[in-house]
């Protein structure tokens, strides 16, 4: 796992580098530490506060330490615990949501799971032909519509669909505007109340997908989608293609809740369990010797 995260932080890592040089150290000073987390993009303030009881030569565990106490958060763990369990997958557009649900998808299936996908972002014609796409590469059925069609409804034909047929996951897709967020908050929510009526229990979990490229400027983002509808837990798309990797750190510190996953690539396969210590083990690597 740790070696995911070590390809994954390889541009952020590259980033750190710059500041703190090639030569390997024990200690570093906490002036040039500074200047290296913010350069990883974790938030200013966030950095003062991890070092603020730090001495001035700080060694890799006592930084670890800190590091660790940002994510004192419930555990990220996701247990299938009924039947149909429905996921729905929320976030702006163009933050990975409808490869995520592929990927998703593809690891429930090979541990054995029944899915089906349903493409309620009917606001994009090209998001429903994409998950369609998806369906038929991984042979798992989708309930859809036509775009502009109401999302709550297929929402709710998904999850009827799961419950007749003994579906164990249901993965359902949402249009990710934010440019009124009155609208998207009417939309979320009458997603969320239609589910209910097709099960009381759903939906189980509501995912957020954050683009990693984005960095702290996704945390504006996850609170608008936090406040509209509460989000019981993140994925994190795009990892190894930014130098912001130390963002993950600024939006566990501002939402309070778990990262589940982590994505890598386009492959169906690129998608790991976020380990909090494997993680912050790949920024260490950046900073300091072995």
């Amino acid at each position: 796992m740790f070696n995911v995260f070590k390809k994954a932080l390889k541009k952020t890592n590259s980033a750190i580098k710059e500041i703190v040089g090639i030569e390997r150290k024990e200690k570093l000073q906490k002036t040039l530490l500074e200047e290296a987390l913010i350069e990883a993009d974790i938030d200013y303030d966030l950095v003062e506060k991890i070092l603020e009881k730090l001495p001035n030569e700080v060694t890799k565990e006592k930084l670890k330490k800190e590091l660790l106490k940002i994510f004192e958060i419930p555990e990220n763990k996701i247990e299938i615990n009924d039947k149909p369990f429905v996921f729905l997958i929320i976030g702006v557009n163009g933050a990975g949501k409808t490869t995520t649900i592929a990927k998703l998808a593809y690891k429930f299936k090979n541990e054995g799971k029944s899915i089906i996908l349903g493409a309620a972002d009917t606001f994009r014609a090209a998001a429903i032909e994409q998950l369609t796409h998806w369906a038929e590469i991984l042979d798992v059925p989708i309930v859809k519509t036509k775009q502009g069609h109401d999302p709550a409804a297929v929402t709710f034909d998904t999850i009827s669909s799961a419950k007749a047929k003994g579906i164990d996951i249901a993965l359902i897709d949402t249009a990710g505007r934010l440019h009124n967020k009155i609208n998207l908050q009417n939309e979320l929510k009458k997603i969320i109340n239609v589910a209910k009526k097709a099960y009381e229990k759903a939906p189980h979990k509501i995912l957020l997908i954050i683009d990693a490229t984005q960095g702290s400027s996704a945390i504006n983002q996850a609170k608008v989608f936090n406040e509209v509808v509460g989000v019981d837990g993140i994925i994190i798309t795009k990892l190894d293609g930014t130098a912001k990797g130390g963002s993950l750190f600024s939006i566990i510190h501002e939402l309070k809740v778990p990262i589940y996953f982590v994505g890598t690539g386009e492959k169906k396969e690129d998608l790991s369990e976020f380990d909090k210590e494997d993680f912050i083990d790949g920024i260490l690597e950046g900073l300091y010797s072995e």
